[in-house]
């Protein structure tokens, strides 16, 4: 029996999210799709492993959230936490058992979208429209931060203690909202309005503008990952209202359930599986010495680079010590690039497996770092070698060509925007010479 969006367990499951947050018409049409189910105690709801990808919600009840016998979580119908999905992950993380008789509800993903039929209904589904006034947690933001690839990882507990956790803070127009050189305190989400992420070089050097953040968009996790003090500074453009975690919450529900570490003995077998190994160290440190294949973006540039990454291929990072590698894994998945970690970065690397870099200075732009190697010259293949399979030796040498060539991509990129940058400093001291001209032209007169 389908569910009456007006009767009380309709209101019950219009505050489940993102339920909370479509239009009306759209959630009364979902209520047509779904039955209210019920389940004796003692029985499982899901067991781990399974691929159904339906997500369930807690209705009325008590169930409890397990892993190999270990209880994750138990979680009560009245709860914060059952307005989210049980263990969304597919396939299941854990398992759902339940404790008490309990009524749930499975709901197809595919029904969130909205139905797009024509230029009209198009129209009527372009804004939310809730009922009932909710709290701030339900606005739009909710389920853009629901669909990032970062939160739809982690586990519901920590779901639920992020959003128990935010603060919303409103900051005017032209206000400094973070400052670079100053330590990392809070993880920030824009919720409505635009802010400007702009760089000084050095103290004295004119400050760069890097990017332009608006509604929806995050920040501030680049300190708080690697421990060193902000590498950028925020300004508000407009007047803003922003979402906000502090520091020991982002750690603990946010970073360490997500990013991932291998050793440096693995990093030569997920090359030869077709990785990208990116350093993300200042380039005059990589100079020195770094892996052989790799691919030399400094964190402050990889922004920049992410859309030319191909998100089909995993990405090892490295950088100093692991530190600032935690930051740019982050960016990296947040961006839909699947990302590890080589833990201890180069100080853990034996000296004896590093290279160094054989540096081209192409007239006043940065320096081309390229990882030094054997020149491969190519080889005939004759029909019979066609149709075997290649030895390990040439794939490595396939895969270090290939690293080299992203390297060459990732050197053009950089070059762009840097010549983009000196075109607009040369512009501006155009002007300013022609001001002066004009001066002293009206000086002499």
């Amino acid at each position: 029996m389908t569910v009456d969006a007006q009767s009380k367990e309709g209101q019950t499951i219009r505050r489940l999210i993102p339920l909370s947050t479509i239009p009306t018409k759209q959630f009364d049409f979902i209520c047509t799709k779904i039955s209210i189910e019920t389940a004796e105690p003692n029985t499982f709801l899901f067991k781990r492993n399974d691929t159904d990808n339906k997500l369930l919600y807690l209705i009325k009840g008590s169930v409890r959230l397990q892993s190999n016998e270990i209880v994750v979580e138990n979680i009560d119908s009245e709860s914060e936490s059952a307005k989210f999905a049980l263990a969304h992950q597919i396939p299941r993380k854990i398992d759902v058992f339940t404790l008490s008789r309990v009524q749930f509800i499975k709901l197809d993903s595919s029904l969130l979208t909205p139905p797009l039929n024509n230029s009209n209904k198009q129209e009527e589904y372009s804004y939310m429209a809730i009922d009932e006034p909710e709290e701030d947690i339900n606005d739009d933001w909710m389920t853009t931060l629901l669909k990032s690839p970062i939160f739809r990882a982690l586990p519901p507990a920590n779901l639920q203690k992020i959003i128990m956790g935010l603060q919303e803070i409103n900051v005017q127009k032209g206000d400094l909202i973070i400052k670079q050189g100053e330590p990392g305190d809070y993880y920030y989400l824009i919720k409505s309005g635009h802010c400007l992420i702009s760089r000084k070089p050095s103290e004295n050097a004119k400050e760069i503008k890097l990017a332009q953040l608006r509604s929806q968009d995050t920040f501030g996790e680049d300190s708080l990952l690697s421990g060193e003090p902000r590498n950028v500074s925020v300004t508000a453009l407009t007047d803003v209202s922003l979402i906000r975690l502090n520091k020991d919450k982002f750690i603990t529900l946010i970073k360490e359930p997500s990013l991932k570490f291998i050793s440096h003995i693995q990093v030569a077998e997920e090359l030869a599986k077709g990785a990208l190994l990116i350093d993300v160290r200042p380039p005059d440190e990589y100079n020195k010495q770094h892996l052989a294949h790799s691919i030399n973006t400094p964190f402050f540039s990889l922004r920049m680079h992410i859309k030319s990454l191909d998100k089909k291929k995993p990405v090892l990072v490295i950088c100093k010590d692991g530190k600032t590698s935690e930051a740019a894994a982050f960016l990296l998945l947040r961006n839909k690039i699947t990302a590890q970690i080589i833990e201890g970065g180069m100080e853990n690397i034996p000296v004896e497996e590093l290279e160094s870099a054989a540096t081209f200075s192409i007239d006043n732009a940065s320096d081309i770092s390229i990882s030094t190697g054997t020149v491969i010259k190519p080889k005939e293949v004759t029909l019979s070698e066609s149709n075997n399979e290649q030895p390990a030796s040439e794939l490595n040498s396939d895969n270090a060509l290939l690293a080299e060539n992203e390297a060459l991509k990732l050197t053009i990129e950089t070059l762009k925007s840097e010549k983009e940058t000196l075109e607009q400093k040369y512009r501006a001291l155009y002007k300013k010479t022609e001001k002066l001209k004009s001066i002293l032209d009206s000086l002499k007169k």
